[in-house]
């Protein structure tokens, strides 16, 4: 039921070792590569010298700190960052109203703090608003840039399990299918093996620097870069992720002030890397300088982290959704609260199936809108219903279908009412343990977890996490029903849509 289940065909063949123009595949590194600017003259490669960032003095327990409101912050993860709680943010923020969800971009708090020791630096690489595949994104022409560079990245074609690819579909298909900006990809790209920069194809397939034989070429190498990234993204999101691990066994807590896309990259470096190299590339002349060499300085507006677009509003709310199936029909509730796509974060998405069928058996019950809107995509790797009409995911609301059968899918295009019927419950778009449909919810680009201060809510039920992934339960008023994927009918929901 794990929804990395498109991308797995693809690693079908010849464990879709990818196919570029002007080199074949090459053997596993012993060593992960060593991230690179680029050294044209339109690319300056940086200072040679690195001066070491500054770091946060100890804090007296207790102390209230300033601090500016962030995208997407909420209570309880600005608690786990800062070691303190929910109550003494609240005690010391007694303007936040008692049912706030997200807080508002730019509002000024105080944070009683405890200190913690280890805590890394302060420089952020990128803000938020462009980590996400969301607004920011929607004038960018991957295939235009690409073309109008020099490098090899532009002559790649990668064979999929479903054909061939160029570089820049490749990118495409990762960017939208993870949510992760495209321009951040092709960054990393550059960074790591001047993609877009040095017409010489590098003679590895591992051009990201994971090892491993089932991640081989641009797009499986990709698929874990995305991966990655949105474990630590979404980890700080929700507070979860609090500390890592670098190669050397030294602990790295991030700091407590710093936004969800620095703490994503720093994660995903130091799954390789430590001191002094992971400070390079953390800091100004690492992958921060290859970003704005590409494609500009992100903080250019006069821009602070808190006046970047602000693409997650504060108070966020959720329209009204009704269950993804018709009235008057019960359906298991099989998944709690899991990834939205691939593995781990974000804890975006969950299950439903239909009664009495079994195993990958097929379904005549209908899986419906939950709201209206237009379908914005119509794919094996997921049907997206857009709620803002305007075709495009990656702004406004969006809610997320996997695993709807090929047959009487609806199109891309389509307009449709709550309660209109988009397609059938199936265990096609992947692995799969039995016929559901996996639903998740984004907003301007960004998944939105399940259980979080923005409810999942359905006809009044109401999202609740387990103590793992796949377990929880749905609440409404004194009515509880817990997730299970043993179709024993315990498990069985009624909607009753209007």
């Amino acid at each position: 039921m794990n929804p990395t289940e498109r991308q797995r065909r693809r690693e079908t063949g010849l464990l879709l070792c990818l196919i570029v123009l002007l080199a074949a595949c090459g053997a596993p590194q012993s060593t992960a590569p060593t991230p690179v600017s680029p050294s044209t003259p339109a690319f300056p490669t940086p200072a040679a010298i690195f001066t070491p960032l500054p770091t946060r003095p100890p804090f007296g327990p207790g102390e209230l700190v300033d601090y500016v409101a962030q995208n997407g912050d909420t209570l309880p993860a600005l608690a786990a960052r800062f070691n303190t709680t929910e109550a003494e943010i609240r005690t010391a923020n007694p303007i936040i109203p008692q049912n706030a969800s997200t807080m508002p971009p730019g509002m000024p708090m105080k944070i009683p703090i405890y200190f913690k020791a280890l805590w890394g630096n302060p420089y952020q690489i990128l803000p938020d608003s462009l980590f996400i595949n969301g607004p920011d994104q929607v004038d960018f022409d991957i295939t235009a840039f690409v073309n109008s560079q020099p490098g090899w990245f532009k002559n790649y074609i990668g064979q999929l399990g479903d054909g061939p690819r160029s570089g820049a579909e490749i990118v495409k298909l990762v960017s939208t299918n993870f949510s992760v900006s495209p321009r951040l990809l092709l960054a990393m790209l550059e960074y790591y093996s001047q993609a877009l920069s040095n017409p010489n194809t590098p003679n590895t397939e591992y051009l990201l620097g994971y090892n491993d034989q089932f991640h081989a070429g641009v797009y499986m190498q990709l698929v874990w870069l995305a991966n990655i990234l949105n474990n630590g993204y979404y980890g700080w999101r929700r507070g979860a992720l609090i500390e890592f691990e670098h190669p050397d066994g030294r602990i790295e807590r991030p700091d407590p002030w710093q936004n969800a896309a620095t703490v994503s990259l720093q994660f995903v470096f130091a799954q390789q890397y430590s001191s002094p190299q992971y400070d390079q590339m953390t800091g100004p002349g690492g992958l921060a300088q290859t970003y704005k060499v590409l494609f500009g300085d992100p903080w250019q507006n006069g821009a602070t982290t808190n006046s970047v677009t602000p693409f997650i509003p504060g108070s966020l709310t959720q329209p009204t959704f009704t269950l993804p199936f018709e009235r008057g029909k019960s359906w298991n509730y099989t998944g709690g609260p899991h990834t939205g796509w691939g593995k781990g974060e974000p804890y975006a998405a969950i299950d439903f199936a239909p009664n009495g069928v079994a195993e990958c058996g097929l379904s005549n019950d209908w899986v419906t809108a939950m709201a209206p809107g237009v379908i914005a995509r119509s794919e094996v790797d997921g049907t997206m219903l857009d709620l803002d009409g305007d075709g495009d995911e990656r702004t406004g609301w969006d809610i997320f279908y996997l695993h709807l059968a090929t047959i009487d899918h609806i199109p891309a295009g389509t307009k449709v009412n709550t309660g209109d019927r988009i397609g059938h419950a199936s265990c096609e778009g992947g692995e799969v343990t039995g016929t559901h449909v996996h639903i998740a919810r984004k907003y301007n680009g960004e998944w939105i977890l399940a259980d979080s201060p923005v409810p999942f809510v359905m006809e009044g039920w109401a999202v609740h996490d387990g103590s793992t992934a796949y377990q929880g339960f749905l609440k409404r008023f004194s009515q509880t029903v817990t997730a299970s994927d043993k179709g024993e009918g315990k498990s069985l929901i009624t909607s009753s849509q209007q």
